[in-house]
């Protein structure tokens, strides 16, 4: 896999398919406009996804750095730039986000971004230069859609990073990859934990998940 394919996963943290996406875009927790820390104030959502992408190349690029300073500055980059509160919401969907109180959905969103952060950082070693098309992109709906394509040799890999406008800030909320939204086959999962299982129950196997 390239390096660049490795900024595409640490920046994928992200929602439903489309459709399920646009619906909930709107409607979101008090949790999910306030997760993370405020994001810089780029109010073109395009420079702000080709900033960050290009921050991450930076930090990747330190050869004397230690995996755990570029693994910190990443964290630092990325952490303000997406909706956490929504993204849960969106994976967990309607069928079960009413299922939890609002200390376990507050548990639950640290929870699953660490676990996505953490196997996105397990793979920085393994990534080389590459090519990206990052096109201009587009209003659809509340949101705002950013085309990129990760380009090697005669391969390319389509990917739209989905942003929404949270409190004068643009965030993402989904990352399509190849038409496809990454989150989808999280939401599977827990969606087959959470018919037989109890909210304590998928806490505590992400946690466990965590400490391996």
């Amino acid at each position: 896999m390239t390096r660049l394919l490795f900024v595409f996963l640490v920046l994928v943290i992200a929602a439903v398919g489309a459709n399920g996406a646009e619906k909930d875009a709107g409607g979101s927790k008090t949790a999910g406009a306030k997760a993370g820390r405020s994001t810089d104030r780029i109010s073109d959502p395009n420079e702000l996804v080709r900033t960050k992408w290009y921050e991450i190349i930076s930090v990747l690029d330190k050869k004397d750095a230690e995996g755990i300073d570029k693994k910190a500055a990443i964290d630092k980059i990325i952490s303000p730039l997406f909706d956490f509160g929504l993204m849960s919401k969106l994976v967990l969907g309607r069928r079960h986000f009413s299922k939890f109180g609002s200390a376990q959905y507050a548990k639950f969103t640290k929870l699953f971004a660490d676990k996505l952060k953490s196997s996105y950082f397990d793979k920085m070693s393994l990534y080389t230069d590459q090519k990206a098309l990052i096109k201009p992109g587009f209003f659809k709906g509340s949101g705002f859609y950013v085309p990129i394509d990760l380009v090697s040799g005669s391969n390319r890999i389509e990917m739209v990073y989905k942003l929404r406008k949270v409190e004068a800030c643009w965030k993402i909320y989904d990352v399509e990859i190849q038409g496809v939204s990454i989150l989808l086959t999280y939401r599977s999962q827990f969606d087959d934990i959470l018919r037989g299982d109890s909210v304590e129950q998928l806490l505590s196997r992400l946690e466990e998940s965590l400490s391996r």
